[in-house]
């Protein structure tokens, strides 16, 4: 199938000195990519287990834990 791209000149330019290199055509090249690209997108994301802190005592005294400025500011008197 025939199909117009339109390419930024410097990149056709790379496109076409890479493909020449490996020997190969600027199709070829350009469908390799796209089928990196599309695979790369299939691949479902491991599911991610977040630890879940169930200590006791809340937050420190004076902070409310509404704001997180105000959180944020506390960590830093700390360091």
């Amino acid at each position: 199938m025939k199909t117009t791209l339109d390419l930024n000149d410097a990149l056709l330019t790379q496109a076409k000195t890479l493909a020449a290199q490996q020997r190969t055509s600027l199709t070829r090249l350009i469908e390799e990519g796209l089928e990196l690209r599309l695979r790369a997108q299939q691949v479902p994301a491991k599911p991610v287990r977040l630890p879940v802190y169930r200590g006791k005592g809340g937050l420190a005294a004076g902070l409310t834990g509404l704001s997180n400025k105000a959180l944020l500011d506390a960590a830093d008197e700390d360091a």
